[in-house]
């Protein structure tokens, strides 16, 4: 029997910067590297500029213009437009809170009501030419909304249309605590997510656009393992925009490290663009997600491996050639012995090379994962030539 996971690792690393071990810039040497700047270090350069606005905080979802010259910010009940050139001038803000009704029925269910039963904006992404597309938690009721921001830079539009509002679930978290990661790609939002109130149904849903909304399987530990979604980002794998792959990052209590303690695992999800669903217990259900462990290591000398398995952000770098960025991620480790940190680089073909690579399989419950060494079907599970067909969850 196939089981659940891709075992095969993304273990070619072509930078490691050990953050964590590096000198202190005293005893640097002019020629070295330098690998660690504070806060207080980075606050003596003089171009150097900072935002500061009362009454909010939280400022994570971020969105980039060049275009515009604009940074777009999402924060504690605001939505902000800051100028490129001077991010602490010419700023422009939406107030967007949550319901006074939406608020007290948080508050009544126990929740804090200046801490928790606020909006948070978790979601943030261009919609098209005019428009951005926004999420926020709305006091444990998650809502998006559309924001008007012109289609040349000197309009200086900054606005919520107020006919266009939607419900947030499966989109943006219900619970400001809880990590969250999407990516817009054409029409349709691709989202890793909390979709219940009590933060316990994590879930990649595909909601928006022509196509049907699917997710993963709920409550099953093998698809997804209290996941922290970190990063989702879209490749495409040829000039036919159906072909696109979307992957997700995140970091999850490994499945195939049960009886070493709760252990975690820094993962890349894969799933296929044109996905469908499948057939009897796979309607509205991925068919094309697979899943492998992301490895971030470097060799001791005594040659044991020392591993950072806590993946905490990923930027990709586009190349020449769109089908293969360069994806560099952050870790550090879970070892309370030793903290440090890790820069690694991980090439496309490592990623796809990894998802050729062996499935994991588990005899029984008393059984280790191993690589699974049967005959795998042909076509290969879960691809894009199964998408439509597959009835078999294979992970």
């Amino acid at each position: 029997k196939m089981m659940t996971m891709m075992m095969m690792m993304c273990s070619s690393l072509v930078l490691l910067w050990l953050i964590g071990l590096s000198a202190s810039s005293s005893g640097r040497s002019p020629s070295s590297p330098r690998m660690k700047l504070s806060y207080k270090d980075l606050q003596q350069f003089n171009g150097i500029k900072r935002f500061d606005l009362e009454r909010t905080c939280c400022f994570r979802a971020l969105l980039l213009d060049e275009e515009r010259g604009r940074l777009f910010v999402g924060a504690r009940n605001f939505l902000l437009s800051l100028s490129l050139d001077n991010i602490s001038k010419q700023e422009q803000k939406i107030y967007w809170p949550a319901p006074v009704d939406w608020r007290e029925e948080c508050n009544w269910a126990g929740k804090d009501i200046n801490t928790d039963c606020v909006n948070y904006v978790k979601v943030l992404h261009h919609y098209n030419r005019t428009h951005l597309y926004a999420c926020g938690t709305g006091a444990f009721h998650p809502t998006c909304v559309y924001v008007e921001v012109g289609q040349k830079i000197e309009d200086h539009v900054f606005k919520i249309d107020p006919s266009m509002v939607e419900d947030g679930k499966g989109k943006s978290p219900y619970d400001p605590r809880h990590t969250s990661a999407s990516v817009l790609i054409g029409d349709e939002l691709y989202a890793g997510v909390a979709t219940d109130l009590m933060g316990r149904d994590f879930t990649i849903f595909r909601s928006m656009g022509q196509r049907p909304s699917i997710r993963t399987e709920q409550h099953d530990s093998r698809w997804l393992n209290e996941p922290k979604f970190i990063a989702a980002v879209g490749v495409p794998e040829s000039e036919n925009p159906d072909d696109d792959k979307v992957f997700f990052f995140f970091r999850e209590t490994a499945v195939e490290a049960q009886g070493f303690g709760k252990v975690t695992y820094s993962r890349i999800g894969q799933l296929c663009r044109n996905d469908m669903g499948g057939q009897r217990s796979l309607v509205n259900k991925w068919t094309t997600f697979l899943k492998a462990r992301l490895v971030c290591s470097v060799p001791g000398n005594d040659g044991t491996e020392t591993h950072f398995d806590e993946l905490r952000d990923v930027f990709l770098l586009q190349t020449r050639d769109r089908k293969n960025p360069l994806i560099y991620t952050v870790f550090t480790t879970s070892s309370s012995v030793f903290q440090g940190s890790a820069v690694c680089l991980y090439t496309m073909n490592d990623i796809r090379r990894a998802f050729l690579g062996p499935f994991a399989h588990k005899e029984g419950p008393n059984f280790q994962w191993i690589p699974f060494q049967g005959k795998v079907p042909y076509p290969r599970p879960v691809t894009e030539r199964t998408r439509q067909s597959s009835s078999k969850g294979v992970v």
